[in-house]
């Protein structure tokens, strides 16, 4: 059993990953498939630079993996529970963004 600190950095690291709208984009298509990062960069219409960065950030936090093919190396997730944990969290955000209660939501850029 994971202690309530590891649970927390576990979480937080995955916060960190989902705080950029491009690793979403990476996670989500890599939750479609694995994908070379030429083909990623060219789906996601970024430089090869700019998703090798955020590749980077999402192997340190433990969500994707490199693996070898050849002489290329091939991208996918760490594990095929994260395919789910992203559906599940994403079904969760479109059912409270559609049942938002807050009068101030808008304003506040709350909830």
């Amino acid at each position: 059993m994971l202690t309530l600190a590891a649970d927390i950095e576990v979480l937080a690291r995955f916060g960190r990953a989902l705080a950029d709208p491009i690793r979403c984009r990476i996670l989500l298509a890599l939750r479609e498939a694995p994908a070379h990062p030429a083909d990623l960069a060219d789906a996601l219409g970024i430089s090869r630079t700019r998703l090798s960065n955020h590749l980077a950030c999402l192997r340190d936090c433990g969500l994707v993996v490199a693996v070898p093919v050849g002489r290329r190396t091939r991208y996918e997730l760490a594990d095929e529970r994260l395919a789910h944990a992203l559906d599940d969290l994403r079904t969760a955000v479109v059912a409270v963004e559609a049942d938002r209660t807050c009068a101030d939501a808008d304003d506040k850029g709350c909830c």
